[in-house]
């Protein structure tokens, strides 16, 4: 299952099943799970441990060396999990800091020409179109579309099931069930169609636009938009996503 030209590692850690293609590269610290897939010049350095069911097309780069001039060259961590696929020149750093180890989690898409720089936090269920780049220290929710050739800023953190449209540059948080688009980036409407597609009720998509109405459209800023929402009776679980959201942003809200 290990091509004649393909480089593993003797100290490398590879699982049952794994199909390591032409051409590949395999560092000493990886540890690869079971029915890994390298279809050919994949390189994966790095302390870099990787679940189950994934695959790396040809010349994706996974668990290099950070681009942070801060980065003191420590033997810094990677976590991949479970049935994603990176595809063509994707690349994905280790973390700069022993502290944040740069994660993405399972069933993502990473499409070609991708880049997820060092200590970024990817959930699951994501998909990255092509050409589109994370800078360090992003966090990105679960069941995020990020539209082809967008930028996303350092620290940004991007909430649940939201939308982000092609050719989008952001330098604040996005809150979640959030659709957007633009250079820069502004905010359209609530992720109604995604929303409806994951099985979400009338009640609680209503409930979110409920809340959309109070922070978009009523003209308050985000500190009286969030006291007005103490006046809201039985709150719901999604109002209560949305919200503390809004309370731990760091960056402040894309309006």
């Amino acid at each position: 299952m290990i091509h004649p030209t393909a480089i593993v590692d003797s100290e490398a850690k590879i699982g049952r099943n794994c199909v390591i293609g032409p051409y590949c590269i395999i560092g000493p610290y990886v540890k690869l799970g079971d029915n890994n897939t390298l279809f050919s010049n994949v390189v994966i350095s790095g302390d870099t441990t990787i679940g189950n069911n994934n695959k790396f097309y040809h010349s994706a780069v996974i668990g290099t060396d950070s681009q942070d001039l801060k980065d003191k060259g420590d033997l810094t961590k990677l976590f991949i999990g479970n049935n994603n696929s990176f595809r063509e020149f994707c690349t994905v750093n280790k973390s700069a800091t022993l502290d944040e180890p740069t994660s993405v989690g399972n069933n993502c898409l990473l499409m070609t020409y991708t880049h997820v720089a060092h200590n970024c936090k990817l959930g699951n269920n994501i998909v990255i179109a092509n050409s589109s780049n994370l800078a360090g220290h992003c966090h990105i929710d679960d069941y995020v579309v990020i539209g082809g050739m967008s930028a996303i800023s350092q620290f940004v953190h991007i909430g649940v099931q939201t939308f982000i449209g092609g050719m989008s540059g952001i330098s604040k948080d996005v809150p979640p069930y959030i659709r957007g688009t633009g250079l820069p980036f502004r905010v359209i409407g609530i992720n109604s169609i995604g929303l409806e597609r994951r099985g979400f009720s009338l009640e609680a998509i209503k409930s979110i636009k409920d809340l959309f109405k109070i922070f978009y459209k009523s003209n308050l800023n985000v500190s009286q938009a969030l006291l007005k929402c103490t006046e809201i009776d039985n709150i719901t679980t999604e109002q209560n996503i949305f919200l503390d959201f809004i309370r731990n942003s760091n960056r402040g809200i894309n309006r």
